[in-house]
């Protein structure tokens, strides 16, 4: 911008004109009105300028703070790219809540925006859309255990039972519109009841059940679960509404913890401290595991190809004294789920999960001084401690669905 430079002020010498002095004295102020354009003008372009890093940098933390789960349009937009919202982990942490069990808490896959949710017993599960968690607690109602329902961040939280006996175990249906659980009858038998979402539609499905060890089939349809009506702990299998009962397996040893495979077709369970598949109608025994320690948990990958499990290695005492107790310390390993390629993954650990993508596995271990919960890949390369809370102990983990 071309700027008129002002007349030369008058020397004390010149000879004072009217005239002049009034051209002066408006060409000065014409020069201060410029001057003051162009300072309003660096303002604005200033003001501008802060206002856009302010945006940028709010936007940026408004992205690092908002929680995994997306809004529907948002989601909509990205499912090309990103595919669905990360999965969670939710898991207990004690020390215990009246007594017994702990708090449940979630966090995401990579242990941040750790969130506590209430108190609860092990044994959590999420729905099928991860929208949800089903639960058991302490009920404000009866000296026992109900089955409650919460969304997801923990709010909406809904009791759904109310029965003076001692209720665990709950299972989604795939579908999401049911719930499965085991109560407690007469002091002493285990049952398995399913219901509603909303707790309407209570009913009891068995008249033989032991423990709270039951599971869905992926296609809905059938409910296998332990009993011992037969004098030996056994695998059954029934309808979702408790029709044409049937016994799977009939061993010599106990049958434990039924798992069903992702496509519905074989069931893993534990036998004799070793883990064990058959087809989904009992067929097809086979014994998986040769490694001559004690196998528990069964975990099927999400493609259904591979299995992990967890080994105990021995006993340790825990305390300062002789009778302070013994405690198990475990391996977890992973097997191709005919039972080939045996592979250790950790030398401390226990309660394998996997990721949803089947490229990870949550697990519990104590090589910290305490319980926590790591992460590592399915190969077991990169293992990392997620909750890192000296003091407390975590335990009992569940991912959330994509």
């Amino acid at each position: 911008m071309t700027v008129t430079a002002p007349p030369r002020p008058p020397r004390q010498s010149d000879p004072v004109d009217r005239e002049e002095l009034e051209a002066l004295v408006e060409a000065l102020i014409e020069e201060a009105r410029q001057r003051a354009r162009r300072r309003r003008r660096i303002y604005a372009a200033s003001a501008a300028l802060v206002a856009l890093v302010v945006v940028a940098v709010s936007s940026a933390v408004d992205r690092s703070t908002q929680p995994d789960t997306a809004s529907p349009a948002l989601a909509a937009r990205s499912s090309g790219l990103a595919g669905a919202a990360t999965p969670k982990i939710a898991y207990i942490r004690e020390p215990l809540h009246m007594g017994y069990g702990g708090v449940l808490w979630v966090m995401n896959r990579d242990g941040s925006r750790r969130q506590r949710l209430a108190p609860a017993f092990p044994g959590m599960r999420w729905s099928p859309d991860g929208q949800k968690i089903a639960f058991t607690a302490w009920s404000d109602k009866t000296p026992a255990s109900d089955v409650f329902v919460m969304n997801a961040d923990g709010s909406g939280k809904e009791r759904l039972t109310s029965d003076p006996g001692w209720e665990s175990g709950v299972a989604w249906s795939p579908d999401g519109q049911k719930l499965a659980f085991a109560r407690v009858r007469d002091g002493r038998k285990f049952e398995i009841y399913a219901m509603n979402t909303d707790g309407s539609e209570q009913r009891r499905l068995t008249s033989e059940a032991w423990g709270g060890e039951h599971a869905w089939s992926p296609v809905g349809d059938k409910i296998a679960f332990v009993s011992r009506r037969d004098g030996n702990a056994e695998i059954y299998v029934m309808n979702a509404d408790g029709s044409q009962l049937r016994n799977l397996t009939r061993n010599t040893v106990g049958d434990r913890n039924p798992v069903w495979s992702p496509d519905g077709r074989r069931i893993a369970f534990e036998n004799n401290w070793q883990i064990n598949v058959m087809n989904a109608d009992g067929s097809g025994q086979r014994r998986l595991t040769r490694n001559g320690g004690r196998n528990f948990a069964p975990a099927w990958s999400p493609d259904g190809q591979k299995i992990a499990f967890e080994r105990r290695t021995g006993r340790k005492k825990y305390g300062p004294c002789n009778g302070c107790g013994r405690a198990s310390t475990f391996e977890i390993h992973v097997m191709n789920a005919d039972g080939s390629g045996a592979q250790r993954l950790t030398t401390q650990g226990a309660q394998p999960g996997w990721s949803p993508d089947g490229q990870k596995i949550a697990f519990m271990s104590e090589r910290d001084g305490n319980a926590e919960i790591y992460t590592m890949n399915a190969d077991g390369s990169q293992q990392r401690n997620l909750t890192r809370t000296p003091g407390r102990h975590e335990r009992w983990l569940a991912w959330s669905s994509d």
